[in-house]
């Protein structure tokens, strides 16, 4: 038997799925800074949080590619 192909790289994909992990984190965070009290800080943590989240979860969906 031959070993099954590595999975194709899809940058739309990719792109997809930085752009949804990181969206996803800011409103989360956007939310507990509304809870909190303060929309801005709220903002700021979840844009600080949110962007290496989505570059980590595209480097654990794609690393076996690049």
């Amino acid at each position: 038997m031959e070993p099954p192909a590595p999975r194709s790289f899809a940058p739309a994909e990719a792109g997809a799925l930085l752009a949804g992990v990181t969206l996803l984190v800011i409103g989360v965070g956007l939310l507990v800074g509304w809870l909190a009290g303060s929309l801005k800080i709220g903002l700021i943590i979840g844009a600080v949080l949110g962007l290496p989240a989505g570059v980590g979860c595209v480097y654990l969906r794609y690393h076996e590619s690049l």
